[in-house]
């Protein structure tokens, strides 16, 4: 027998069909927001999550009721409340939302092998090979016994989209929206994409959905009469390889499981316009406490440290600084991003509307580190880890006594922003 005449070629079967959901929290402040307030918010039809009537934040989410008047998430407070005066205005309960998010994503782990949180309130699932485990039932059966199983479980009620592919999947979990399932058939992907415009892809923000309008394309069958060099000639390389498979339906990304934060920010919109450097520069204290907490309490360190400033004609400015080692404590993080809000306040000194500090190139922390045998930090290190000892400490005790339980004296006497 002669193995070179064999015409089969190894390794020949062809890849199992990917099976990809989105599990999408429905309104998911808005829901948390009632749950937590049962006798206030949860008896308001017409509830906006994300800020307070009078000050200048933007809507985090709003209730299905609410929608029905214009208002949108991102949309400022009041700009919303012009829309439906009646509507009632509540902050966004972040802790209750991170704790409900964690609950949603214990139950998804018990269906699916892969889960991947696109957000707080999102979570693309891989159910790929897993047919035999659900005898053979349709995806469609599988993701309405996992919103079910959602509701049961946290009282949270979600919408989920499906297919082939995580775009798929993305598109279809808007039209079941709210509280739905939507499933396109595998083979499908082309003949679904034609219902869209081209502003409704992931990817195709404001600016490039203009550009392709001048170009004389709106939806998607008016993309799909260029081929793929003309639209890379016409909107550049990337942009137009990327656009040429969405269209047709085509996207290869895979669902990862794990998948870590690229950044931890806190910004605030200010009720007034803040003039004065102490004003400033307290605040910017406020929110690196509250960045540099957020960063500690999923174990990671940062080594860019960003601050972003946007001025009272609405103008927007930022700084960062890249440090050798990464950092956690917030007397390092407070030092580099003072030093960066006064660099941009040095470059122009007007009022500021809005002050925000992010924290990236993130990394796990390690085991205590070497540092110099001085009190202070060496020439070339941010932070000791006497730094990270107290700031470790302070999380503890504001975690069992409450978040103004020890706070700096600078910002004691003033009422959170």
């Amino acid at each position: 027998m002669n193995d070179a005449a064999d015409p089969t070629p190894p390794d020949t079967a062809p890849a199992p069909l990917r099976r990809i959901l989105l599990v999408d929290c429905d309104a998911f402040f808005v829901q948390v927001a009632r749950m937590e307030d049962p006798e206030g918010a949860g008896k308001e039809e017409l509830l906006i999550v994300g800020g307070r009537p009078e000050e200048r934040g933007v809507v985090a989410s709003a209730s299905y009721a609410t929608r029905r008047y214009g208002v949108r998430s991102a949309m400022p407070v009041a700009q919303a409340l012009r829309l439906c005066p009646a509507a009632k205005v509540v902050p966004v309960p972040r802790a209750a939302c991170s704790r409900k998010s964690r609950e949603v994503r214990a139950v998804l782990e018990r269906f699916a092998p892969v889960v991947e949180p696109a957000s707080i309130d999102e979570f693309y699932l891989d159910l790929t090979g897993t047919e035999a485990l659900y005898g053979g039932e349709p995806l469609e059966a599988t993701a309405e016994r996992i919103r079910r199983a959602v509701r049961e479980a946290t009282g949270i009620a979600v919408s989920i989209g499906g297919g082939t592919q995580r775009l798929i999947a993305k598109l279809a979990v808007g039209e079941a929206k709210p509280n739905g399932v939507r499933i396109v058939p595998p083979g499908g992907e082309a003949e679904y994409m034609l219902r869209f415009e081209l502003a409704d892809i992931p990817g195709v923000g404001p600016v490039l959905a203009e550009r392709l309008r001048r170009l004389g394309m709106r939806t998607v069958p008016d993309a799909l009469r260029h081929d793929e060099r003309t639209l890379c000639e016409w909107i550049g390389e990337a942009q137009g390889r990327s656009l040429y498979r969405k269209i047709r339906g085509i996207d290869p990304t895979p669902v990862r499981s794990g998948r870590e934060a690229k950044s931890i920010s806190r910004e605030e919109t200010f009720p007034r316009d803040l003039h004065g450097d102490d004003e400033l520069e307290t605040e910017l204290l406020r929110l690196v406490m509250r960045a540099a907490a957020d960063l500690r309490s999923e174990g990671l360190r940062a080594r860019t440290v960003t601050v972003k400033l946007r001025d009272h004609d609405f103008r927007t400015r930022q700084a960062g600084r890249t440090l050798p080692e990464a950092i956690e404590s917030d007397r390092a993080i407070h030092t580099v991003a003072l030093e960066l809000l006064r660099k941009l306040r040095a470059a122009r000194r007007t009022g500021a509307r809005l002050l925000g500090v992010s924290l990236s190139q993130l990394g796990h922390a390690g085991g205590p580190e070497q540092f110099t045998l001085f009190d202070g930090p060496a020439a070339d290190r941010p932070e000791t880890d006497r730094d990270r000892r107290l700031s470790r400490t302070l999380d503890e005790l504001r975690g069992r006594f409450g978040a103004g339980a020890v706070v700096p004296g600078k910002v004691l006497n003033r009422p959170p922003a």
